[in-house]
């Protein structure tokens, strides 16, 4: 067996390499890195950058283009293409991911003049990763596919941590073979792929994890406030909760208490990771969604209340992690 340099091309021939011969396997190699040349990403924020800086180090040239021209700086600097616009980046490129905000960022930059669908060669792969309406992939999925490309809705799970340390989970919605073909890809980035179904349905997924996320996020926020208020010390008091039944990735991996886990966003004055404006946008999704399907989501109603009123509150750039803070501020009625 032959040791390949990047984690992607590692992941896509590791089941076969116990059958493959060595030249099989160099194949392998050189149809990855031909049908993948030009990597173009649009979209260079907390999230983009970091999953930018994985492609670069597994030895993918990569295209960038951000609204915020600090951001493409950041990426030049580290090796990146900086362009000054979509169609820069987009021209040429095999495969094209897209890391933006909300419904109308990513519609813009598919569908408005100078959108990725204007300049887009046929043949080319276009993955969305942003967290947005399941209706935005089905909007442009046949898009796509009369100009000759193939679009999938790919959003991630794992955060800014995940994404600095390629451990995202990619939850891919359309067509499983082309999800086959932009696995290896994807594997630079993520440590796992997921089919979930048709356009659409790796958005579905992406927003049932963060519902819950929003909701476990203040669940942990309100007792570790109430358990400290009463006088417990926080450490042990997360270290109970960590090996009980109230065990949860917001409290073990992403606590929102200042000063009891290293590198996360509570520890850095709430700076970075995942915003209380993009948490509430997301809840608002849930929230449209379950309404047009006649589901109830009390908990998701009510969190989706919460992260409105601290984004009124001028919390809406802070981590979500913010809401221990405000609780802790906030007074029983």
């Amino acid at each position: 067996m032959i040791s390949l340099k990047y984690r992607g091309v590692s992941c896509f021939v590791q089941a076969a390499s116990n059958t493959l011969c060595k030249s099989s396997l160099q194949n392998v190699y050189r149809d990855f890195h031909r049908n993948f040349s030009k990597v173009g990403f649009i979209g260079c924020g907390n999230m983009g950058n970091p999953m930018v800086q994985n492609l670069m180090k597994k030895g993918h040239k990569v295209s960038v283009f951000d609204v915020k021209k600090e951001a493409v700086s950041d990426l030049q600097k580290a090796g990146a293409t900086g362009c000054s616009s979509v169609t820069e980046v987009v021209e040429g490129a095999d495969v094209v991911l897209t890391m933006l905000p909300a419904n109308q960022h990513v519609l813009d930059t598919y569908t408005k003049k100078g959108g990725i669908l204007e300049s887009v060669k046929k043949g080319a792969y276009l993955i969305d990763s942003s967290t947005v309406d399941p209706s935005v992939s089905q909007t442009l999925a046949p898009l796509a596919r009369e100009k000759g490309a193939t679009y999938l809705d790919g959003p991630v799970s794992g955060g800014t941590i995940g994404a600095e340390a390629g451990t995202l989970t990619f939850m891919i919605g359309g067509e499983e073979d082309a999800m086959k073909k932009v696995e290896p890809l994807l594997l630079c980035m993520g440590s796992r792929v997921v089919y979930c179904g048709k356009h659409g349905m790796g958005l579905v997924a992406k927003i049932a994890n963060n519902m819950l996320l929003g909701i476990s996020m203040l669940g942990v926020s309100e007792a570790m406030n109430l358990g400290i208020k009463l006088g417990m010390d926080p450490k042990t008091l997360m270290g109970i909760l960590n090996t009980s039944t109230g065990r949860c990735w917001s409290s073990e991996m992403y606590n929102p208490v200042p000063g009891l886990l290293p590198n996360v966003p509570s520890s850095k004055g709430y700076k970075g990771g995942f915003g209380v404006a993009l948490i509430a946008k997301d809840l608002g999704i849930a929230q449209n969604v379950a309404i047009q399907s006649g589901v109830p989501i009390p908990m998701g109603a009510q969190a989706h209340q919460m992260y409105r009123i601290m984004d009124l509150k001028d919390l809406g750039d802070k981590d979500l992690a913010v809401a221990y803070q405000y609780l802790k501020s906030e007074k029983s009625s």
